[in-house]
């Protein structure tokens, strides 16, 4: 199976330090951008054809995003892309807010004109997506956005944590609402407006409010709608 539609592009790829590292970011983008279903079986061999690689660095990468939470079963033969589990949202949206709102801040702090740039660029991809209705193409964006910005924290451990975090959560459900990626576009606005200016409480209050809107707008959804996280409860109610 095709992993993706479009070859990662090389500059963002740059930041990595082992091809496991490159690898495991790739399928972690693709998984949350929805690009790669939940419940995909990812074979090794055809990944590493897919990237050309050897299967050496793909197996591990596999094995750390299973320790992530991202994937179940990584063996020899493969991986299955994990399910969300709504039971557990709650808790995660808190984790993100109170660690997601320390990195970027964090990250403010050793930004450099050049890093500043660069955010500006990734959170203009975002907002080109949007304007193109490519809904996939604006939740990888969002991603290497979000991945940008707090890998500049220089805060490995937390990152991980957010990273471990984000394998639990419905970004691929959140980001098929109606009009919420148009709606993020100018909440990542206010956030990259608070980096750029450094204002730290301006920088934690927009980031803090961009994780608690989509969560908020899910659950109202899922009211409305059980069956976007769960297929079986539609069947039931009926």
């Amino acid at each position: 199976m095709k992993t993706r539609g479009r070859p990662r592009q090389s500059a963002f790829a740059a930041v990595f330090h082992t091809k496991e590292e490159y690898v495991a970011d790739f399928l972690r983008e693709g998984i949350l951008s929805g690009e790669i279903p939940r419940g995909t079986r990812l074979k090794q061999a055809e990944l590493a054809e897919e990237l050309g690689l050897s299967i050496t660095p793909v197996r591990e990468a596999l094995k750390l995003l299973a320790a992530e939470g991202y994937v179940h079963g990584a063996t020899h033969r493969g991986a299955i892309v994990a399910p969300f589990e709504a039971a557990s949202a709650a808790e995660v949206i808190e984790l993100r807010a109170l660690l997601e709102t320390r990195l970027t801040v964090s990250a403010m702090r050793r930004m450099t004109l050049g890093d500043m740039e660069q955010m500006q660029r990734l959170g203009q991809e975002f907002d080109r997506a949007f304007e193109m209705g490519d809904r996939n193409a604006a939740r990888a964006a969002n991603y290497r956005f979000h991945r940008f910005l707090y890998g500049l924290a220089g805060q490995p451990l937390s990152l991980h944590f957010v990273q471990v975090l984000w394998a639990k959560y419905p970004f691929d459900i959140i980001n098929q609402l109606g009009g919420r990626v148009g709606r993020a576009t100018h909440e990542h606005a206010r956030i990259i407006d608070a980096v750029v200016s450094r204002n730290e409480e301006a920088a934690a209050a927009a980031t803090r409010s961009h994780i608690f809107a989509g969560w908020n707008e899910l659950k109202a959804a899922i009211e409305a709608d059980p069956a976007l996280v769960d297929p079986g409860a539609s069947q039931a109610a009926a």
